[in-house]
């Protein structure tokens, strides 16, 4: 049976992932490791800390040692973590956002990328730009980070979350050629926000996917 280890920040991210699971890789034993002090330690630094690198490690170097086939790292705050670590722990290990970082970039020049803390906003930016130049592309970043979303979400007012999140996404599409959601929680967004005039990307259904490919080129 193929072992799949998710390492996240927080419990936010683990439905959707479940979710994309249970889609394409069904049968597949999926282990989640969840510690959301990653995310506060980020945050409350404003940027990766040595620290939480060698947490990431930690948690990383357990999923090597369940024999896990691939492991996934749930979070763009944390991300690069994983391009340190790549060289230090044995099983392969994707990025839940590589994927959509390398299709935005295909898509058009102008990316507009959204978040509600710019702990998460400044990885992905770095991953679209580090995307687009490992491939020739030339790509100029609009950024948008919604903190007032955040703070609802932390004041428990989900619907004003999400509707200061639409609204930041709604006016972005305007300005560029596609939108990237920087967060795995804001992917169940995208079916409420109707026709845009540009495509809005997610990460969990195509990190997903990315992390099966991978898989099939390594049997």
């Amino acid at each position: 049976m193929t072992t799949i280890v998710v390492v996240h920040t927080g419990p936010v991210t683990v439905q959707p992932l479940k979710d994309q699971f249970k889609d394409q890789l069904p049968d597949a034993r999926v282990i989640n490791i969840v510690d959301d002090s990653l995310l506060n330690d980020v945050r409350a630094a404003g940027h990766l800390t040595p620290e939480v690198t060698q947490r990431m490690y930690s948690y990383m170097s357990n999923a090597q040692a369940m024999n896990a086939d691939y492991i996934l790292n749930a979070c763009s705050s944390v991300g690069e973590a994983v391009d340190q670590l790549r060289g230090i722990i044995r099983t392969p290990i994707v990025k839940v956002d590589e994927a959509m970082a390398l299709e935005a970039s295909r898509i058009g020049k102008r990316i507009g990328v959204v978040a509600t803390v710019k702990t998460t906003l400044e990885p992905t930016v770095r991953l679209i730009r580090k995307k687009a130049a490992e491939h020739k592309r030339e790509v100029t970043v609009i950024e948008r980070v919604a903190e007032e979303a955040f703070e609802a979400l932390l004041a428990g007012d989900t619907a004003r979350h999400d509707e200061i999140l639409k609204q930041t996404i709604v006016g972005l599409a305007d300005e560029v050629d596609v939108v990237v959601l920087a967060q795995v929680s804001m992917a169940r967004l995208v079916p409420s926000l109707g026709n845009t005039r540009v495509p809005v990307l997610s990460s969990p259904q195509s990190g997903v996917k990315m992390l099966i490919e991978a898989l099939q080129h390594t049997r």
